[in-house]
């Protein structure tokens, strides 16, 4: 997609260069120029790998609903894409996003650290400002050949599995956790404790035969390079996969107990707050939870925080049992001290080869 910038836009065009020169990924754009009787507002949104899809279409949807309630002004909003953590430090690093829709609220957390988030961005927004939560799933070749039915056969040594990596992208950290999660479930073990739940994940963690940098990127492996027979990832990847770029290729199958992925938003004020983009900004993210929005999610396959409309589409997402990582393993800040800093659990249990 080619994009046209006036003289007018090089605040977008600033941040969108910097956006594929630290991502590494294609901006999402739709620019116009502007004329001396209309306000233009341009905004970056800086999120994680496999959002993109439903970004795409919601951006229409609010620019077509702002237009309408602002008729003098043009919006416009650019996309950047790449693992989570690495979005999270390309804001960090200078990146000029206008708001931050993430997949981890340690990513959210840096963000405030470095001053460029306020601390109270759990309060902007309704439900801790999580429009949307997601779970981990399992996608296997098509008729599932070799009966993987639940996290436990991940581990059996037939089997090569595919997923990020966590040192750079939330999905996979949601991928490890939903493992040891259900091993701390199947033996009954603890956190403090984890002896069978260890022995497991290191059996698993041998089979990975990639680590790819984000969660479309494990898709891609999985998908288009044909590598490994089953890929950990998000129920919404999983339906788009089996829906769309690799229909009649692969097959879904739900663990008997996830991990709930919660994907936070903020506004970046230090910088909406230099381009005086806070108001539309904040208008951005408070049409996630417009009934429309909230229907649209659904029909991506991400669950919405609307309980009418995920109980009406429990046809495609089902009502598994789930488990909240907080709740488990503790606040993000212990999470990822205790599993992902160099060093840390993960580390320690990857090291055994296959």
């Amino acid at each position: 997609m080619y994009l046209k910038l006036s003289n007018t836009s090089l605040k977008v065009g600033s941040a969108l260069a910097i956006a594929v020169l630290v991502t590494g990924c294609n901006p999402i754009s739709v620019t116009a120029t502007a004329t001396d009787t209309q306000q233009d507002i341009s905004l970056l949104n800086v999120s994680y790998d496999i959002s993109r899809d439903f970004y795409k279409d919601y951006n229409a949807l609010f620019r077509a609903n702002y237009q309408q309630e602002h008729p003098d002004s043009k919006i416009y909003i650019n996309q950047s894409h790449g693992g989570s953590s690495k979005q999270a430090l390309s804001i960090a690093n200078g990146l000029q996003a206008d708001v931050a829709t993430l997949n981890q609220e340690s990513d959210m957390n840096l963000l405030v650290e470095k001053g460029l988030v306020k601390n109270d961005w759990q309060q902007a927004f309704p439900n801790n400002a999580v429009p949307y939560t997601s779970t981990m799933v399992l996608l296997v070749r098509n008729g599932n050949p070799k009966n993987i039915q639940d996290w436990s056969d991940l581990a059996r040594n037939d089997i090569d599995v595919v997923m990020p990596n966590p040192k750079t992208s939330g999905t996979a950290r949601y991928a490890f956790l939903g493992a040891y999660g259900y091993g701390l479930h199947q033996f009954k073990e603890s956190v403090e404790a984890p002896d069978k739940t260890d022995d497991f994940i290191k059996k698993l963690l041998a089979n990975v035969v990639t680590y790819d940098n984000g969660a479309r990127a494990a898709t891609t492996s999985f998908t288009q390079r044909g590598l490994g027979d089953v890929l950990i990832t998000t129920e919404n990847e999983a339906h788009l996969a089996a829906k769309q770029f690799a229909k009649g290729q692969v097959t879904i199958v739900y663990p008997s107990y996830s991990i709930v992925i919660a994907n936070p938003v903020a506004v970046v004020t230090a910088v909406t707050e230099k381009g005086g983009n806070t108001d539309a900004a904040t208008a951005y993210l408070n049409g996630l939870w417009d009934l429309s929005a909230q229907e649209l999610l659904a029909e991506m396959y991400l669950r919405p925080s609307n309980e009418k409309v995920l109980a009406a589409h429990q046809d495609t997402l089902r009502n598994i049992e789930t488990f909240d990582p907080v709740s488990i393993f503790g606040a993000w800040t212990q999470v990822m001290d205790t599993f992902f800093v160099d060093g840390g659990r993960f580390d320690q249990l990857a090291r055994v080869g296959k």
